[in-house]
């Protein structure tokens, strides 16, 4: 009996100990012992693949919740009557860069094709979608029926969806008539996405586990060839990171602000972005570096935690890495027509990318489903995600800056004129 009491408080202590653990350093062992079970026990590490399959569904479960409620809590970020002409500003420059992202990662991962000569071991056969022409995919946008999106799992229309009623919530708080019921909506979705986010943190606990047998199968099976192929995509990522860098500066040049200054005063939410990776959790530190820079209060007050939400470049170019990564994997490169679609589907699913660790995985996941990707490969992507996310996370963070630091310009001008 004793053994027993003592036994059980032992595994306490080591499920505490894992919880307590940062996910970084859980998915880098996992990561390790991966390669070594595959390395040791060969294909027999195959018997480890139930456990890769859960986190796949895991990830499918969180795509839909967390795309609705973040959507519908970020347009209320701000009230809709301050909105006004730098609310419109701030959309549009989000929007924007968020599409250039995806551009810049589809045009680097086109030049150096990470995935390619890489198979998937998988025993379902994989066919390729047929392209339903980008007119189709624009009306897509507004579904006929708001049941058949969800259940037909539309991910443009959910989208359209959480927007018009994220908007609609909004004008409800700002009129003096409605503003109860309208404080009551929105505390319901709000509620909503906060408890989808204590989900996401529950499945996060799991990705280690899911990351061991996935990379466990694919090594004992594949060997190390696909180790190489996977840091190729890492270091895609980190040169298209690179490349948005230097158009940040090109455009803060263009907008004579110094970017000496500028990045003085970044450095510190940049590096902070990159070691927690989590846009919101940096947002404190990125507020007072806009406080230093001399920003307006009325626009880095709304702009910056809206884009910790909606304005997430890092990650847009990490879909458009993987999307290409996924694509050369089956044989079937993108066409022109299919790399639009990334824009549009890449751009829209990068606004619901909630700012928290290991979000990226799951926005990673849906315009997989979208656009009829192997689920698979998003599988051996989240074995590296968190080498991934910690540059787009800084990204992220900077793009919010650097957009607040041009609208603030473009403001000054208005004023003097």
């Amino acid at each position: 009996m004793r053994k027993t009491i003592l036994g059980g408080i032992g595994l306490k202590k080591i499920w505490k100990g894992y919880l307590n653990t940062s996910l970084i350093l859980k998915i880098t062992i996992a990561l390790a012992l991966g390669v070594a079970v595959g390395f040791i026990f060969g294909e027999q590490a195959s018997v480890l693949t139930p456990l890769g399959d859960l986190l796949m569904n895991l990830l499918n479960f969180l795509i839909l919740p967390l795309i609705l409620f973040t959507l519908i809590v970020g347009v209320n970020q701000t009230k809709l009557n301050s909105l006004g002409r730098m609310g419109g500003k701030v959309f549009l420059y989000y929007a924007a860069t968020s599409a250039v992202a995806i551009m810049v990662g589809l045009t680097v991962a086109s030049l150096f094709s990470p995935g390619t000569g890489m198979t998937l071991d998988t025993s379902e056969t994989f066919e390729a979608p047929e392209n339903p022409g980008v007119v189709s995919v624009l009306l897509s946008i507004v579904p006929s029926n708001i049941v058949t999106a969800f259940s037909e799992f539309n991910l443009l229309g959910i989208i359209f969806t959480a927007i018009i009623f994220g908007i609609a919530i909004s004008y409800l708080r700002s009129k003096e008539e409605t503003h109860e019921i309208g404080e009551q909506v929105y505390g319901v979705a709000n509620g909503l996405n906060e408890a989808t986010l204590f989900i996401v943190k529950g499945v996060l606990q799991y990705v280690p586990i899911g990351v061991f047998a996935i990379v466990a199968n694919t090594v004992g099976t594949q060997g190390s060839g696909i180790l190489l192929e996977l840091w190729n995509v890492v270091m895609v990522l980190y040169v298209g990171i690179a490349v948005q860098l230097v158009l940040y500066t090109l455009v803060l040049i263009l907008f004579k602000i110094n970017p000496a200054v500028f990045f003085k005063q970044a450095r510190t939410p940049m590096l902070t972005a990159f070691v927690t990776q989590s846009s919101s959790g940096t947002l404190p530190v990125t507020l007072n570096a806009a406080k230093n820079l001399g920003l307006s209060k009325s626009l880095y007050g709304f702009s910056l935690p809206l884009g910790a939400t909606i304005n997430m470049d890092g990650a847009a170019i990490r879909i458009a890495v993987s999307a290409v990564f996924a694509a050369n994997v089956v044989g079937q490169p993108l066409s022109f027509s299919e790399m639009l679609m990334v824009v549009l589907v890449g751009t829209l699913a990068s606004i619901g990318t909630a700012g928290v660790p290991g979000a990226g995985i799951v926005m990673i996941a849906t315009v997989f489903a979208q656009l009829g990707l192997p689920m698979e490969a998003v599988a051996l992507l989240a074995a590296i995600d968190i080498l991934v996310g910690m540059g787009a996370t800084m990204l992220n963070v900077t793009g919010d800056l650097v957009g607040s630091n041009v609208i603030n310009k473009t403001e000054e001008k208005n004023k003097a004129a």
